[in-house]
């Protein structure tokens, strides 16, 4: 089968960053779907993973968001059967969904959006587990018991913030507070259903007081911990919360929190894989996801597609996410 991957750590404007490769088709496991991939999308741990060095010789297949059909199942998959239409993030021990083929455990999976085409299903899942799983397991909201209560994403025009934002406005109910700078990206963090867009380029709580909302309950970094940790420790409310997906790049003074009893939390999507803890939980987020989309309360944050999925476009969307500049999820469907 057709693979895109990598076999050491180069800079992207290397020829052989990531290469066009055959591998033999993958044979499933017992709870495994092997699904035929149609769509994926790009996110920025693709880009830090490739620039790690393997653990073993050979290639490594990167990709995780992905949408694509089913076509042989393990011997004790009891949800799912060959011709089913469904979407996942995947494992990140496990080869990934740069391939034509992947095999994933059921319970990281569910049908995908009737609503959506397999290019704007690709976009969401990874993004979508994170931001779920911080806003509900980390901070603590729960839909319909959010009324007075608000967050502040850091980062609302990324590829998370453009999903927590939604999920945090239409599904949790909170009021949405989020960063953004270049007026493209305010004006996308809007139509997604921000409340209050703040400008990352000045200081944030002036702007916070301005707006209204002095004290947060929920804040959401998503990007530059390190540079935001001070004003997250001041504007977050006595028992709220900060989580963030970032790592830091020093260690971080957690005191400032004790006398707000507020507390600090890290969401990494991978966790419940990576320890085979409550994997089921993925599978039954997405199906609720899959459900807010077909209602039309979430929309896919595809921003652009980049053609087929093949090392050249590949090499493309991880470019442009090493800018930082991107805005949503570029996404690459189809095999040529």
């Amino acid at each position: 089968m057709k693979a895109i991957g990598f076999n050491q750590p180069r800079a992207i404007e290397d020829v052989h960053a990531l290469e066009d490769i055959q591998l033999d088709l993958p044979s499933p496991g017992p709870r495994d779907l092997l699904v035929a991939v149609q769509a994926v999308s790009v996110n920025p741990i693709d880009t830090k993973l490739r620039q790690r060095p393997l653990e073993q010789p050979g290639y490594r297949v990167l990709g995780f968001d992905a949408a694509g059909v089913v076509e042989a199942v393990g011997a004790e998959v009891e949800n799912f059967k060959a011709g089913d239409r469904v979407w996942y993030a995947g494992a990140v021990q496990r080869q990934g969904s740069n391939a034509q083929h992947q095999c994933v455990d059921e319970r990281l999976v569910a049908r995908k959006p009737d609503s959506l085409g397999m290019q704007e299903a690709a976009a969401l899942p990874l993004t979508a587990l994170t931001a779920w799983e911080a806003l509900e397991d980390q901070l603590g909201f729960q839909p319909g018991q959010c009324e007075g209560k608000n967050v502040l994403v850091i980062g609302g025009a990324g590829g998370v913030g453009s999903i927590a934002i939604q999920l945090a406005a239409h599904h949790f109910g909170l009021k949405v507070i989020t960063t953004a700078g270049r007026e493209t990206s305010a004006n996308w963090c809007q139509s997604l259903g921000a409340h209050h867009i703040v400008d990352y380029r000045k200081p944030l709580l002036p702007q916070l007081e301005a707006i209204g909302c002095p004290q947060i309950d929920g804040i959401f970094i998503t990007q530059n911990l390190d540079d935001y940790w001070a004003t997250a420790c001041q504007a977050v409310a006595p028992f709220g919360g900060i989580c963030a997906i970032v790592d830091a790049r020093a260690p971080l003074d957690l005191n400032p929190l004790k006398a707000k009893s507020a507390r600090f939390s890290w969401e990494f999507m991978f966790t419940r894989a990576m320890f085979a803890t409550d994997m089921q939980r993925q599978g039954d987020i997405l199906t609720q996801l899959s459900a807010l989309v077909d209602q039309g309360k979430i929309q896919s944050t595809v921003s652009e597609g980049l053609g087929t999925i093949n090392a050249a476009n590949l090499k493309e969307a991880h470019r442009r996410l090493e800018s930082g500049q991107t805005i949503g999820k570029l996404v690459l469907a189809g095999w040529e």
